[in-house]
């Protein structure tokens, strides 16, 4: 699932036909692995039922023998450092005030605590998961370093209020939480560069949230290498539902009324020895 901009009726609604959760938020998807590419909070209400809910899923997953990976989003980033601008007043009054939100997002707080343990990035199977983009510059150190470098940094990060602490540019424009070129740039440029940062990671596609589909459906660039799922779930996009299935090497678009099978599909990457 793609960005949920504090919009729990619909995120529910989803995790319900796609077979993760049943209408009361309990785990019901046995052992599937579910990954939501972050962007929980900002411009919605829902920020609290959001992340309790997903951390219920993480839970009731492992005990099932499923598994939640619940990642960082460019708002998880702006809302650490005290970027507020997306927050609403009537979602901060959910907090108790803004003294509660602050101390909630603190690397101590409820929230802050859950969140500076998060990945900006994973890859499951053939698929690599993140926010925005992996740009080729940090593919090739890998996934692992990206994460490792996001652990090492955050709470210096916090602590600069985004100014300073990201001595490797994790948290920069060109960072994996805000890229948006395999979105945005033309094909015949941003293609070939996705094709080395996939290489790099040994992977055969990247899924990313982040840049809204303003038709509210799933779309694939570079012959189905970048899968985009960021669809305006939130009220505040039009409230769009649906999420991405991915079977084997099938990808396939799951929304309230049909599911279809996004093609063409990328050719599995084999390493070379």
């Amino acid at each position: 699932m793609g960005d949920l901009h504090g919009d729990y009726d619909n995120t529910l609604t989803i995790l319900q036909f796609a077979g993760i959760a049943n209408q009361t938020g309990h785990w019901i998807g046995k052992d599937a692995i579910f990954v939501q590419t972050g962007d929980v909070v900002d411009r919605g209400l829902d920020t609290i039922r959001l992340y309790d809910l997903i951390q219920q899923l993480r839970e009731e997953a492992r005990d099932a023998g499923g598994l939640v990976i619940p990642l960082l989003g460019n708002h998880e980033i702006m809302n650490l450092v005290g970027d507020l601008r997306y927050v609403r007043p009537e979602e901060t009054a959910t907090f108790g005030g803004a003294k509660e939100r602050s101390k909630a997002w603190a690397a101590d707080g409820f929230i802050g605590s859950y969140l500076i343990n998060l990945n900006m990035t994973t890859k499951v199977g053939s698929s690599v998961f993140c926010h925005g983009g992996i740009h080729p510059y940090f593919a090739k150190f890998g996934v692992d370093w990206i994460n490792d470098q996001t652990h090492q940094s955050i709470e210096g990060y916090m602590k600069g209020r985004g100014r300073h602490g990201d001595p490797e540019g994790v948290f920069s424009g060109e960072g994996p939480t805000w890229y948006r070129g395999y979105a945005l740039d033309p094909e015949e440029d941003v293609c070939p560069m996705l094709d080395a940062a996939l290489k790099m990671m040994e992977a055969d596609r990247i899924v990313v949230g982040h840049t809204v589909q303003r038709d509210g459906k799933i779309h694939t660039r570079c012959d189905g290498k970048v899968v985009l799922i960021d669809i305006g779930i939130s009220y505040v996009y039009g409230g769009h539902r649906g999420a991405i299935e991915i079977i084997g090497d099938q990808v396939i678009a799951i929304y309230e009324d049909r599911k279809e099978l996004l093609s063409p599909q990328p050719k599995p990457f084999h390493i070379e020895l």
